[in-house]
């Protein structure tokens, strides 16, 4: 098993060579491959490439996983009978449940693969379509979401102000709120994340609407963002009425994201610190933590043992929180990046509720995560590095508060700019939930292979 593990990856690393032909220069991009780490927003200050003519950059990101992750529980045992079978509470993959609560899941999960076209259209003037060729949530290809952003104003003669000192980015796109989505798991894209996995709450969807971008200094930028509060279209007309169980009738508010950022460099030392706000007093059904159409690549972890592949996606991360009606976050992301050094931390807050519950019950969660990194070799090839985070909040259905908590440490060595091997040993562990829950002193452990080309 150890010589086909390492064959594969191997393979899949060196078979990227077809991909790897000369880009196109796009203006005010970030790269997909190793370039693209720890870029946040585009700049506006550096240097762009000449606009020449309509150039088209077709890209793409692929990922394949080997996991040994062992899980285990504490269930309430259920009798088995004839009406029923099996006690939903213990977990998947155990095979003999009379003998143990616990089950190692081991081997290659499904590989995962993205498709994006950057189309440079305009002089300042860009297009972005994202997709998904093949993750865990959706096997089928799916659209991720498309945009436009307009750095420059050429049918206006190009006023330097603009060019200088504003963007516009309208489409259906992921809400810039915090800067934890810059180093995240989309998919088949995991170059930019050190590590497997995203965060426990994992702040993520796609909304139709616009973003407006200032810079009015070197190294500071403000953004005022109003989207649709859904993750699809919507042209529904809800009752005014309550319909039961609500105790207050949907709407259809926008939401508002607002963000502050300071990012500048003294030499070796690079600072940043930003801060985000996502507001939406009412929505049908709003997805900021439940958003992600791709999914975990820790596979069916602490997942109940009728769980499936495509349903039980978000293994590893907790979703089901409750504000799908009413939310309101805030993240605070610090970064200090010093010659091969880098630490990067994130701090959540999040209140809401949904439209059963009355005004003045709110839900309150936070998460705090911190992770350091040391780059290495030439041109920081190669890397070490370490991640805690702690979640926790009082869920929907909760008469407590329950949180969950995860130690990831992790390495990785990039072949090339395009590719790039890396390795995780996870710990995460389930605290406070009810002895009836499948998540009862739950936790699991074990390591993770990834294989990625990003391009």
């Amino acid at each position: 098993m150890k010589n086909v593990l390492i064959l594969s990856i191997f393979a899949l690393l060196f078979s990227s060579n077809w991909a790897l032909a000369q880009q196109p220069d796009i203006q005010y991009f970030r790269p997909w491959n190793k370039d693209g780490i720890n870029v946040f927003e585009p700049s506006k200050k550096a240097e762009q490439p000449e606009f020449t003519g309509v150039k088209v950059r077709i890209g793409g990101a692929f990922t394949q996983d080997f996991q040994s992750l062992k899980h285990s529980n504490k269930p309430t045992y259920v009798a088995t009978s004839a009406t029923n079978p099996a006690n939903k509470n213990f977990l998947y993959g155990v095979v003999k449940a009379e003998d143990s609560t616990s089950a190692t899941l081991s081997g290659f999960n499904l590989a995962m693969a993205n498709l994006n076209l950057d189309i440079q259209i305009g002089d300042g003037i860009r297009v972005a379509l994202e997709n998904y060729m093949s993750t865990r949530h959706h096997s089928e290809f799916w659209v991720k979401g498309g945009y436009i952003q307009i750095d420059k104003l050429p049918m206006f003669g190009s006023p330097q102000w603009y060019t200088d000192y504003v963007r516009v980015k309208i489409g259906h796109f992921q809400p810039n709120f915090g800067d934890m989505q810059f180093r995240r798991t989309d998919g088949g894209n995991t170059m930019f994340n050190p590590f497997v996995e995203n965060y426990i709450f994992d702040a993520f969807s796609t909304e139709i609407g616009g973003e407006v971008y200032v810079f009015p200094v070197d190294g500071l930028m403000g953004m005022v963002g109003l989207t649709s509060g859904f993750i699809n279209g919507n042209i529904e007309n809800y009752p005014d009425v309550a319909v039961a169980p609500n105790v207050e009738p949907n709407k259809k508010s926008p939401s508002i994201t607002l963000k502050l950022a300071y990012d500048k460099t003294f030499g070796d030392l690079r600072l940043r610190l930003s801060g985000s706000m996502y507001n939406n007093p009412s929505s049908a059904r709003n997805t900021l933590y439940s958003g992600d159409r791709a999914g975990s690549h820790y596979f069916m972890v602490v997942e109940p043992s009728t769980g499936t592949y495509s349903a039980n996606f978000s293994s590893g991360r907790f979703t089901s929180m409750g504000v799908a009606n009413k939310i309101n976050a805030i993240s605070i992301n610090p970064f200090i990046k010093y010659k091969g050094l880098e630490v990067f931390g994130g701090y959540e807050i999040i209140k809401g509720r949904t439209n059963a519950e009355r005004d003045g019950t709110e839900r309150k969660f936070n998460q705090l995560a911190l992770e350091g990194l040391y780059r290495f070799l030439p041109n920081e090839q190669a890397y070490i590095g370490a991640r805690y985070i702690q979640a926790k909040g009082t869920p929907q259905g909760f008469t407590n508060e329950m949180s969950i908590d995860r130690v990831a440490v992790a390495a990785g060595w990039f072949p090339t700019k395009n590719m790039l091997l890396k390795g995780e040993y996870v710990v995460q562990n389930y605290k406070d939930f009810a002895t009836t829950d499948y998540r009862n002193e739950a936790e699991f452990s074990g390591f993770v292979i990834e294989a990625v080309i990003g391009f």
